[in-house]
């Protein structure tokens, strides 16, 4: 069998960043460090920022030799807009409002980082939702509660199978990682093998 040469670092502590990425197979250790600052300059175009903010955090580490440590950050951009993660329910509301009966993107920054070398890249989904009655945002939002999540859904929740018309791109990205992307990366640029411990 062979042996992959890292030990995987997987720094986040989303369930489903963790859930995402244990389905490719391959193991890994959760490692967060909080209070990374996540602010970027206002002058950066919108669709950099998710990758910028994964950059900040993978400079948070002091990786040792033989970890790979993986960061990632996720945005939802609706109009000329960054929707995060809401306050509480009057702004999850709010962002389910402009979020419905338009497409709007999701790109999840990734990078991937060892002693010798970084990879980073950005991926892009697009996400079409019908119009979203106030009964329906209410429901979610009060059921659902969705505060740790940017634009304020999950797609793969009940707002999901209602709402959502069409999607161009990774699902699994506006889940909230691009799993797909990031295997490709780990075989063919750090050389992990099927099977490999």
């Amino acid at each position: 069998m062979k042996t992959n040469k890292y030990k995987v670092i997987l720094s986040s502590n989303s369930p489903r960043r963790k859930e995402l990425f244990a389905g490719l197979g391959i193991g890994f250790e959760v490692r967060v460090i909080s209070g990374i600052d996540e602010s970027y300059p206002p002058e950066l175009p919108l669709s950099e920022v998710p990758l910028y903010i994964a950059k900040e955090k993978a400079a948070a580490y002091d990786i040792a030799d033989g970890e790979l440590v993986i960061t990632a950050d996720t945005v939802v951009i609706v109009g000329n807009e960054i929707l995060g993660k809401p306050s509480g329910e009057d702004e999850a509301r709010d962002m389910l409002r402009k979020l419905g009966g338009r497409t709007h993107e999701v790109t999840t920054g990734v990078c991937l980082t060892t002693c010798e070398l970084q990879r980073s890249f950005a991926v892009t989904s697009e996400v079409t939702f019908k119009n979203l009655s106030d009964e329906e945002i209410d429901y979610y939002v009060r059921n659902y509660r969705p505060f740790d999540k940017a634009g304020a859904y999950g797609i793969q929740e009940w707002i999901g199978y209602i709402g959502v018309t069409s999607l161009r791109g990774s699902y699994f990205n506006v889940m909230g990682l691009p799993v797909q992307r990031i295997y490709e990366e780990l075989r063919n640029t750090f050389g992990f093998g099927l099977g490999a411990e």
